[in-house]
């Protein structure tokens, strides 16, 4: 019998209301950011989560540590809902998992030294054990994370953003988490110094056992961290596999887009291989489209049931086991039985256009990790 997920989420929706009116204020609508997610994280994997910006994992992250409240669903952690509790369960429950967010200079608190914000996090918890105790684990954690005992002296404006990332990882890993979701950890870091920080992480997963949660928008970087992956667009997951399944074999019609985009350091192959351009905007979270919600962009979309009928997420023939795909046509396109045709934009059918920066991967940070 298989272990069961340290992580389970079942049909996960957070959905912001939009209102209107400034004496009488009522709600008009609702951004759904997220809107059904389910997926399972086993104890001591990584799972990565990758999508354009405004496709909502940001924001699933955060619902998973109920950062955010949760509109519907569960999501169960070690056996436990956590979407259900609040109050002193759930202070003490967020001992287990902790964040390490995607700018560290906001998220440290300017007014502390390092080795009070460290402190203050086990105090909480009921993990001090006294000046000196205290004194040898801060000591513990920052050999840890490679940086000097010193430093627990000095304050967050006086390290560089490396060194900052390090110290948000002391920070999650003072309190002995089991689960850390990292939002775009190395994102605002140098190549270089991206590459240390995942390096840092993976030893750390080793030695303590930690599960992880890592958020980007990099393909790159979670090829190489992740052992699962899962695609998020516009709310909700389109593709899930093992990273090696989902990178030799793409199946759902975005996840080739942004397969498409990344970089190849060969300019034979990059002049020769295939790209996948997407047109138009992001739909509107607001207003998303009917059917599959990737339809209005998708180069392969039929007539039939793409813009009536949401697909559910299944394993199609000749997958690996695992390899979940939501879209009606993915052994026809991997087949070539369905030719991409030129997508015309229907704003009708789109909805109004939310305002969001798409960022394009890269995959330099694979010089510095290796292939």
């Amino acid at each position: 019998m298989s272990e069961p997920p340290l992580l389970d989420v079942d049909d996960l929706a957070v959905h912001f209301p939009i209102t209107s009116g400034v004496v009488f204020r009522r709600t008009v609508g609702h951004v759904r950011a997220v809107d059904g997610v389910s997926l399972s994280v086993r104890r001591g994997e990584t799972y990565g989560l990758v999508g354009e910006s405004g496709c909502g994992k940001s924001t699933l992250g955060r619902a998973v540590l109920r950062l955010t409240d949760v509109t519907r669903g569960t999501v169960r952690f070690d056996g436990e809902d956590v979407a259900g509790l609040s109050g002193e369960p759930l202070r003490r429950m967020r001992r287990r998992f902790q964040m390490v967010f995607q700018d560290p200079l906001s998220s440290l608190d300017p007014r502390q030294s390092v080795g009070s914000l460290l402190t203050e996090g086990m105090r909480a918890h009921g993990l001090s054990t006294g000046a000196d105790g205290d004194r040898a684990r801060l000591t513990e954690l920052m050999d840890a994370v490679g940086l000097p005992a010193s430093a627990l002296r000095r304050y967050p404006h006086e390290f560089s953003g490396g060194q900052r990332q390090r110290i948000g990882i002391a920070r999650a890993l003072c309190v002995e988490p089991d689960l850390i979701v990292a939002d775009e950890p190395v994102s605002a870091l140098d190549v270089s110094v991206q590459a240390q920080v995942l390096n840092l992480l993976s030893r750390l997963q080793r030695e303590l056992g930690l599960t992880y949660v890592v958020i980007a928008h990099d393909l790159a970087v979670v090829r190489h961290v992740s052992d699962r992956v899962g695609v998020m667009y516009l709310g909700g997951i389109v593709e899930e596999a093992p990273a090696r399944a989902l990178y030799d074999d793409p199946l759902h019609p975005y996840t080739r887009a942004l397969l498409s985009a990344v970089p190849v350091p060969d300019p034979e192959v990059e002049d020769d291989r295939e790209r996948i351009l997407l047109t138009g905007d992001l739909p509107s979270p607001a207003a998303p489209p009917s059917g599959c919600r990737f339809h209005t962009r998708c180069p392969w979309r039929q007539e039939d049931r793409c813009s009536t009928e949401r697909p559910e997420p299944r394993v199609p023939d000749g997958a690996v086991e695992g390899h979940l795909v939501a879209c009606h046509h993915a052994e026809a396109i991997r087949d070539g039985r369905i030719t991409p045709h030129e997508v015309t934009v229907d704003e009708s059918d789109t909805g109004p256009h939310a305002d969001v920066d798409v960022e394009t991967p890269t995959a330099s940070i694979t010089e510095f990790l290796g292939r």
